[in-house]
């Protein structure tokens, strides 16, 4: 892939509700912020700070790399989930080699699981009223 000064790779990630948009500029430092926020700042606890760059810790990339990131929609949890599947997807443009080892941790499968609808007569998606004889 050639390489220009201002030149991007985009990737998009899923989760329930959640839609992460992340691009990877490449310069002299590797520097991440989620919606103009450090990830430290936007993601209080250690593990969802983990869950969201595992991507990028468990491949070494040999560039360095300015991430911005765009997320929206869902809960913190899932957002996290998002960038994660987001940042593997930008990465595989950035490096084809890189999609057996991100393919085989997990990250570029699109988790489809989201919250059922409460149907009509129903009190939750699937819980019923309880039910007698007479």
């Amino acid at each position: 892939m050639e390489k220009t000064e201002n030149k991007y790779i985009e990737g998009i990630g899923r989760r329930k509700t959640a839609i992460a948009r992340v691009r990877l500029t490449p310069a002299s430092a590797n520097s991440v912020s989620i919606n103009d926020r450090s990830v430290e700042d936007y993601f209080k606890t250690v593990d969802l700070q983990t869950v969201c760059m595992e991507a990028l810790t468990k491949n070494k990339l040999p560039e360095k790399f300015k991430i911005t990131i765009k997320v929206l929609g869902g809960g913190i949890n899932s957002q996290a989930e998002a960038i994660r599947h987001g940042m593997a997807r930008a990465m595989i443009k950035y490096d084809v080699e890189l999609r057996k080892k991100l393919k085989k941790a997990g990250f570029l499968m699109r988790d489809q699981r989201a919250k059922e609808r409460r149907k009509f007569g129903l009190k939750k998606a699937r819980k019923a009223p309880q039910w007698s004889k007479r």
